[in-house]
């Protein structure tokens, strides 16, 4: 039987994390924030105002609406604020080790009834579950960024999921307004799956000389009708979150067609990890975004 979600817990403050609040927040739902800073926290809340503030100006919400959300929304560096949640949504970097160290923090701390989600955009569900002590309780509820904008959501059950956590995640999703699509737990999922590949293979096309960056955004968005270029989109992800999702296809399938590109990793070791960091595929430092190659 599925469990109507009232209250929920999100780990990590970042974009994603501070998407989810902001959505979950809008549509009613209590939400503590946490992070390990006041910094993190408060550049989270910062991001959510002025998201909400522009839907304001767009006149997607109103005035009260915004206030309303900001008012369920209460930020916290202490996981023990989790013990009333009915769900608690781990948005925290992609990485297998940070997460199992959260929920080994989280789980003791929680109510039996509790469930655990992540939102990891390619890490196997059935071994995250297994990190904790509710590996029933466990599901991916995978969102797409930017989290406001975005309609869809990923649901993944682990081999342990219950039906009673599956229906209650997908009730959850439902409440928040955005549509649900069900994959199966293999790596990268379904969206993932078919969309870094196809980030790589541009980035291929770049390094083998085949185009410039500008030539190959300006096929993909005109020839292809995509919104936005291969590359563009790349740097909006982060090229560190495009390398470990490659990583963990190509770990995960055993397959020669997802090996990362060398010039995604040489951009990653760089630093040069795309928006968030000033520079990737584009140099965001100027006036206008300025092609690095």
């Amino acid at each position: 039987m599925a469990h109507e979600i009232k209250s929920i817990g999100v780990v990590g403050a970042g974009q994603m994390g501070s998407g989810i609040a902001h959505v979950a927040a809008l549509h009613g739902v209590d939400v503590l924030l946490a992070d390990l800073s006041e910094e993190r926290l408060n550049a989270g809340l910062a991001t959510i105002g002025n998201n909400l503030s522009r839907q304001v100006a767009s006149g997607r919400i109103t005035e009260a609406a915004k206030k309303e959300a900001l008012g369920r929304i209460k930020p916290t560096t202490d996981y023990k604020a989790f013990g009333d949640s009915d769900l608690v949504i781990e948005s925290a970097t992609e990485s297998e080790a940070v997460k199992r160290t959260i929920y080994g923090a989280v789980c003791p701390i929680l109510k039996p009834e509790a469930m655990i989600a992540t939102n990891t955009s390619s890490i196997s569900i059935t071994r995250l579950a297994a990190a904790t002590d509710r590996p029933e309780r466990f599901i991916g509820i995978h969102f797409m960024n930017p989290v406001p904008v975005m309609e869809l959501v990923e649901l993944i059950r682990g081999i342990a999921t219950n039906d009673s956590t599956f229906e209650s995640a997908r009730a959850f999703v439902a409440k928040l307004g955005k549509t649900a699509t069900v994959s199966e737990d293999f790596p990268a999922f379904i969206v993932n799956r078919i969309l870094l590949p196809m980030i790589n293979e541009a980035i291929y096309t770049l390094y083998e000389g085949v185009g410039s960056v500008d030539a190959i955004d300006t096929a993909m968005r005109l020839g292809a009708n995509h919104p936005m270029g291969p590359l563009q989109l790349a740097d909006f992800i982060g090229l560190d979150t495009c390398l470990s999702i490659m990583q963990v296809l190509h770990d995960g399938l055993a397959d020669s067609k997802y090996r990362p590109c060398p010039l995604l990793v040489k951009y990653v070791e760089a630093g040069w990890l795309g928006r968030k960091a000033g520079r990737g595929f584009y140099d965001y430092r100027g006036e206008k975004p300025v092609p690095t190659r």
